[in-house]
């Protein structure tokens, strides 16, 4: 039994079994359960790699991601992979674990032919982009998400990084801080460098002198950050508010917090970047500025399969900006006095 007799069997066009089988938006769900039932019915099952052959197409994209803790990027995940089962494409998921070595590595790997194109969200260590260079003079469709590089003349698809410092920055000050820490995970980050830019600029539109002992850098070293939070607030003016560039810090100033007995949000307000499912579940619960996670995925994997099927060539330097959403919570609520 192969595709066209099925197709045959159930007075359909090829392409509308193809595209049923593969679950596409484009075909409804009546058709869809229809095709399947009949395929189960007359035995018939897809052959991806015979397609493969004839198409000379791996079927295959990689997912390059730093690493699958943080919640941004398991619901990314699933907005590529939700993309990527509608064209029929199999997504292999690459880890660095913020090691600039291995995310150079695996762009040598994936130079081979392997797969039609890659996702990629560069590590926090990153400084040298020659790997991302290579992959674009081999001709390899290659997109850059949430984490990117400005310098890499690809598509881009990123959140309203600068407003969104702003208005996490604008909140806490609005809620009564006066002393504004941000905690930034590496400098090396241009989402990290935006947040923090507009964390500056709403110190300046409220006439706040900007300190350097608020600037806090912090680094992929759980027990380093701790200990950089620790002594953040063991000073003698310790900060009303701490906007923190990324979900993990944030949850490590609740844990000194507890450890110190500083109370949040009567001593210290706390926001920060995060789609953290269990955030209302806090205690308090945490005010975050929330990303897209999952539309980010999609929007990625669209885009790249527009450059594997070669549909135009005006959208190569596009860069696309997703916007972000403040939640209040618990953390940065008014307390009376």
């Amino acid at each position: 039994m192969n595709l066209k007799e099925l197709a045959k069997a159930l007075n359909l066009s090829i392409s509308t079994v193809s595209k049923a089988m593969r679950d596409s938006y484009e075909i409804s769900d009546t058709t869809k359960k229809a095709v399947k039932q009949k395929a189960i019915e007359l035995n018939y099952q897809a052959n991806p790699y015979a397609s493969s052959l004839r198409k000379q197409k791996s079927k295959t994209i990689a997912l390059v991601i730093p690493e699958i803790a943080n919640n941004f990027f398991t619901l990314a995940i699933n907005g590529v992979e939700s993309i990527a089962q509608e064209k029929g494409y199999h997504v292999l998921i690459y880890l660095t674990h913020e090691d600039a070595d291995k995310e150079v590595e695996i762009a040598k790997i994936l130079q081979n032919g392997r797969v039609d194109g890659i996702l990629m969200s560069t590590t926090c260590n990153g400084i040298d982009t020659k790997h991302l260079e290579e992959l674009r003079e081999k001709d390899i469709p290659l997109v850059l998400f949430d984490r990117v590089v400005d310098q890499i003349s690809t598509p881009k698809i990123t959140t309203d990084d600068y407003n969104s410092g702003f208005n996490a920055t604008e909140h806490l000050i609005t809620k009564g801080c006066q002393r504004v820490s941000f905690l930034s995970i590496s400098p090396n980050l241009s989402i990290c460098n935006k947040r923090m830019n507009g964390y500056q600029d709403a110190l300046i539109k409220y006439h706040i002198k900007s300190n350097s002992n608020w600037l806090v850098q912090c680094s992929n070293d759980d027990a380093y950050n701790k200990n950089v939070i620790r002594k953040l607030l063991s000073r003698k003016m310790i900060p009303d508010g701490i906007f923190a560039s990324v979900e993990k810090l944030a949850i490590m100033v609740y844990e000194v917090c507890e450890e110190m007995g500083i109370k949040i949000p009567e001593q210290l307000k706390i926001i920060s970047f995060s789609n953290l499912q269990t955030a209302s579940l806090l205690n308090p619960s945490l005010t975050t500025i929330t990303q897209p996670a999952y539309e980010m995925g999609r929007e990625a994997a669209s885009i790249l399969f527009r450059l594997i099927e070669k549909k135009g060539s005006n959208f190569i330097l596009e860069k696309t900006v997703l916007k972000s959403t403040l939640i209040e919570r618990n953390s940065t609520r008014m307390v009376k006095q």
